[in-house]
């Protein structure tokens, strides 16, 4: 049987930031069936420096993958968490004609800070009274957090968002309603069924101890603040995989019997070249007699935009933040 007709009918170990561009590694026993992921995340679209071409570029590698599931780790487009919608709509349009509606296999999609429209404007208008709005109509769900079966695996999408009135604009937070939504769906899933659970922002990190120092906890605005509460909800299944992004790093972590994949970017810094020795990029997964096999491969794109080009005033600001890791309020990111 194929993969693709198939689709139809986790010791703590090495830690690393700047992993190797290829691993592989023993899991627990589970399905004996292959399973092909391609997870790209990051995109950050617009329609300036040539970054419409870029996607396109990167939606013919990842359609080479051939992979039978395709998981986007959100920030589809950028700034429109801080931008009102009309500004929004060019960057939606270019980022589905160029990438998505290019996909051999469309993406399953989780979202990211930027993909919120209009949570906190920089322009003086009024927020939006559903920032998520708009990103269910351009992925046409019903739900920003989902649970679906594929190949003998659960895959799990979350929603960490909370919109706050401080100094980070949000912070990585599960809420009280998202987390009884996934204690339920949990309980409808049988324990040695191996789950991939995806959010934008990490559950675990070496990021800010790699870039800053041993001391160093991540900002609330930069990881999953309730991690320890979303993961202990995993307790007695199989949380098998999880996948990551809003760092722009290439990162896998192994934690008892979990693993942990920060999957690097399309956009790579910002569409500005490489962002601590990751270039732009995205990455496969392949699962297949109780191993995990990962491969992260760059979209050999050539940065066209300059540096310091394109910045509002502020903006600078936020992005020193995510430099220096992450000090500042750092909604760039």
């Amino acid at each position: 049987m194929n993969r693709r007709n198939f689709l139809a009918a986790s010791l703590a170990g090495a830690a690393g930031l700047g992993f190797p561009m290829r691993a592989s590694w023993a899991t627990p026993a589970g399905p004996r069936e292959t399973l092909r992921l391609t997870y790209f995340t990051d995109i950050h679209a617009r329609t300036e420096w040539d970054v419409p071409e870029a996607m396109a570029l990167a939606a013919r590698k990842i359609n080479e993958t051939d992979g039978d599931l395709v998981i986007c780790g959100g920030d589809c487009i950028t700034d429109g968490f801080q931008s009102g919608r009309e500004a929004v709509m060019p960057r939606w349009k270019a980022y589905q004609e160029s990438l998505a509606k290019q996909l051999k296999v469309p993406a399953r999609t989780a979202i990211g800070n930027h993909d919120l429209v209009g949570a906190i404007p920089e322009d003086g208008s009024q927020p939006e009274k559903d920032p998520r709005a708009l990103f269910r109509k351009e992925m046409g769900v019903k739900m920003t957090y989902s649970s679906f079966p594929v190949g003998g695996y659960q895959v799990v999408m979350l929603d960490p968002f909370k919109i706050t009135d401080d100094e980070f604009k949000y912070h990585g937070f599960i809420d009280e309603t998202q987390m009884k939504w996934l204690k339920g769906e949990l309980e409808k899933i049988k324990p040695e069924t191996p789950i991939i659970l995806v959010c934008h922002m990490p559950l675990l990190t070496s990021f800010f101890q790699a870039t800053v120092g041993q001391g160093k906890a991540g900002p609330p605005n930069r990881v999953v603040t309730n991690n320890l509460e979303v993961l202990e909800a995993f307790a007695g299944h199989r949380l098998h995989l999880v996948l990551q992004g809003h760092l722009h790093v290439n990162e896998i972590l192994r934690w008892r019997d979990t693993t942990f994949i920060t999957g690097g970017a399309v956009s790579g810094k910002w569409w500005r070249g490489e962002y601590h020795g990751t270039r732009e990029g995205f990455g496969v997964v392949t699962m297949r007699d109780a191993k995990i096999n990962w491969e992260y491969r760059e979209l050999g794109w050539e940065a066209k935009r300059p540096q310091g080009a394109g910045v509002r005033e502020g903006e600078r600001e936020r992005e020193r933040g995510l430099v220096d890791g992450g000090r500042g309020q750092g909604i760039a990111s």
